[in-house]
This record gives C-alpha cells, sequence and structure tokens, in this order.
C-alpha cells in the first residue's frame, strides 16, 4: 500500500522512539445522515490491517448522528450581541465572537455562566492565558463546528455539534468491522482527543501525539479518516 498524506504532513511520524505511517483516506463530502458504518466499510476496510488504528474527523460522525443545529432555530438576544463584542475573532473558524455561537453558548449553558465566563476571560487576558472562557463553559460550546461558509457553503447555515457517545461510537465500529479507531476534535491549534475503543492499547497522550499536526487538514482536502500503522523495521 502507498500512503499519502495531505500537503505540508509527513506521512511518518515518531512516537515514544516509535515511528508510525499515517495514510489521508480521500473520501467523498459526508452528508447529514449518513452511516458512518457504511463509510468505514466503503473506505476503510478495503485497506486496513490488524493493529492499525483509524483517527476520524468528531465532525463527520456528528453529522452522520444528525448531530446539528439550524442557523434559523437559534434566536440572537441583547446578551449575544454585548457579549460578542468583547470576544475575539480567531481566524480557524466560528467563535464566540460571532454572535450567533455566543447565543448558542448561552442557550446551552445559561446567561449566568457565560457572563461569568466573558468576564473571567477578560481578566485572564490581561495576564497573558487565553482560552478561559471556553474551560468555563465546556466543551459542548467550544467544540460546536460550522456557521462558517469560508471553506465550505454547506456549512454557512448550521451549526455541528459534537459527537453524541464518542467511544460508543468506536466501539461499534470495532464490534461490526474489525476496526479500531479514534474520534478527535483536531485543528491547526490543538487536538481533543473525544474517545476510542476498548481495544486500544496506547495512552491518549500517545493517541494524540500521533495527530497532533491535524494531518487531516483544515481546507478542502476531503481527508476525515487517518490510517495509522506501526512502521515494521
Amino acid at each position: 500500500m502507498e500512503f499519502y498524506m495531505n500537503e505540508g504532513k509527513s506521512v511518518e511520524i515518531q512516537v515514544n522512539g516509535q515511528t508510525y505511517l499515517r495514510h489521508a483516506i480521500k473520501t467523498r463530502f459526508v452528508e447529514q445522515g449518513e452511516s458512518y458504518i457504511d463509510l468505514f466499510k466503503e473506505y476503510v476496510l478495503p485497506i486496513y490491517e490488524e493493529g492499525d488504528i483509524i483517527s476520524s474527523s468528531e465532525k463527520i460522525i456528528a453529522l452522520c448522528q444528525n448531530r446539528i443545529v439550524k442557523r434559523e432555530d437559534i434566536k440572537i438576544g441583547f446578551w449575544a450581541k454585548l457579549l460578542s463584542k468583547f470576544a475575539s475573532h480567531p481566524d480557524t473558524g466560528v467563535g464566540v465572537g460571532e454572535t450567533i455561537k455566543m447565543q448558542y453558548a448561552i442557550d446551552t449553558v445559561g446567561l449566568f455562566k457565560v457572563i461569568w465566563a466573558s468576564i473571567a476571560s477578560a481578566i485572564t487576558k490581561l495576564f497573558g492565558k487565553r482560552g478561559v472562557f471556553y474551560e468555563i463553559v465546556g466543551q459542548e460550546v467550544s467544540g460546536l463546528d460550522g456557521f462558517y461558509d469560508h471553506v465550505w457553503k454547506e456549512y454557512g447555515d448550521i451549526g455541528i455539534k459534537l459527537p453524541e457517545n464518542p467511544s460508543g461510537v468506536c466501539n461499534e465500529i470495532k464490534e461490526k468491522l474489525g476496526i479500531s479507531c479514534m474520534i478527535v476534535d483536531a485543528n491547526d491549534l490543538g487536538q481533543e482527543l473525544l474517545g476510542y475503543s476498548d481495544d486500544i492499547t496506547l495512552s491518549e497522550e500517545e493517541l494524540k501525539e500521533l495527530i497532533k499536526d491535524n494531518p487531516s487538514g483544515q481546507g478542502k482536502e476531503l481527508t476525515p479518516l487517518i490510517l495509522i500503522r506501526k512502521k515494521q523495521d
């Protein structure tokens, strides 16, 4: 098998003195409501070998689970308009600097927690610490993707939540297809390991190291699945 990796990423990566090979699996554009079992069967099963690990983007699993919120269903209020003015505007996607995501945060965790997170974030930024807002409001808010059409116009009017029961999804894939996998929320700034199948013996830190450079990419690569294989001596 010839291993392919996205531009700017390396096929080989070293983790704890062991070399692993990574292969970016090209897929079609995954639509809402598809079956992740069918996707793994179509794209992974033909090239998978015992001992491999598949790293899956959280986005395609969430889309398969219909874990979305529509722009038309979020009613933006006074507090979202006010608080979003004081938030940062990252160029890696939509943050709470956009009123729609600030409103989603308020709807998800409550106004009091969002106000407290905003105050704490403003104070800690003075001392050079960032990310406090999301530490307080939690992963359900920080993990919301979408409402961002700069890469895919299809995501302009929907928000994509984190997948439900990611470890359970991985174990289902393992049970039905014999494929060991993990689900990650990764971008060029960092990685969150959301879940993995019970048979995987690597530590969570080692699993994150395997995809620390975000090999899936941040653009139109259409490579949400990464096959990881230990290199044989």
